[in-house]
């Protein structure tokens, strides 16, 4: 069966988040009358990911390098997305990302009081990539650049579970059919399975809310419906956790999101990362 790769130190996979930062990620996110920007959101949402993957990954020695991590932005410019000290590189090994976040910031969470209530309290949140929002929408550029770090990963490990890209965009591409380049990642593939395109489109020009449709019927312009065809099929696995969180899956879910909100995105990064057994 596809997809059922162990995941290991020895045989890791890669996962290649591509950050929109376009202008138009100035926006607010969802509903227009909150105050958050879809590049805040986006970009709290990955930062909150990379923390719990090393936190998953962590065992007495450390963080394993169970994956190697990519957060390439694109706007004014294409290319790595990461601040601090892991500027400038690509797929970068979990142990090294947890060992440099850019900074600590201090952010206010709610947690259970023990007496059915919730009272806020103070937490250090990494930050990895910042908030940045500038330029046009080469997506077909970042897809491509994306394509050149998976087909040089699956010559290195030719076994692992198929490396996942996930695409976070707000509108449409400025420089092309995105079609080429997604064509372009998915036309790899390990002895696993083909590298799996996952697609999240934080649009604010209205329709219902999408999560993992098995068909384009419902989605409401072509440019959703492109981002659909874009995607790949859920793994059964992926599947049996979006079911699991109140999903309707069917053999046909392909990893997209229509219409997102903050919860949409976070649920979306944690169903496109879940991978198998660790060891």
């Amino acid at each position: 069966m596809p997809y059922t790769a162990e995941i290991s130190r020895a045989n890791p996979t890669a996962i290649v988040f591509l950050v929109d930062q376009s202008t138009s990620m100035t926006d607010p996110i969802g509903d227009r009358s909150a105050a958050q920007r879809k590049a805040d959101v986006v970009a709290d949402a990955i930062n909150r990911l990379l923390t719990e993957l090393s936190v998953k990954c962590a065992k007495e020695e450390g963080v394993r390098d169970y994956f190697h991590v990519a957060v390439i932005g694109y706007g004014s410019t294409v290319g790595s997305a990461f601040v601090g000290e892991l500027a400038g590189r690509d797929l970068v090994p979990l142990s090294q990302v947890a060992d440099f976040p850019a900074r600590m910031e201090e952010r206010i969470k709610k947690v259970p009081d023990g007496a059915g209530g919730l009272v806020e309290t103070q937490v250090k949140f990494p930050v990895w990539m910042d908030p940045v929002a500038h330029g046009g929408t080469p997506m077909n550029r970042a897809l491509r650049y994306a394509a050149q770090l998976v087909r040089d990963w699956v010559q290195r490990y030719p076994g692992c579970f198929p490396p996942i890209v996930l695409n976070l965009t707000d509108g449409e591409a400025n420089d092309g059919d995105p079609i080429e380049g997604a064509d372009e990642i998915t036309s790899h593939a390990t002895a696993d399975g083909g590298v799996l395109l996952f697609n999240l489109h934080v649009s604010d020009s209205g329709g219902e809310p999408t999560a993992f449709p098995d068909s384009q019927t419902e989605l409401p312009d072509a440019y959703a419906r492109q981002l659909f065809a874009m995607s790949s099929t859920l793994p059964s696995h992926m599947r049996s956790y979006a079911a699991s969180q109140g999903h309707a899956v069917s053999e046909n879910t392909r990893g997209f999101v229509y219409n997102a909100d903050i919860t949409s995105v976070v649920q979306f990064l944690d169903i496109g990362t879940r991978a198998t057994e660790l060891r």
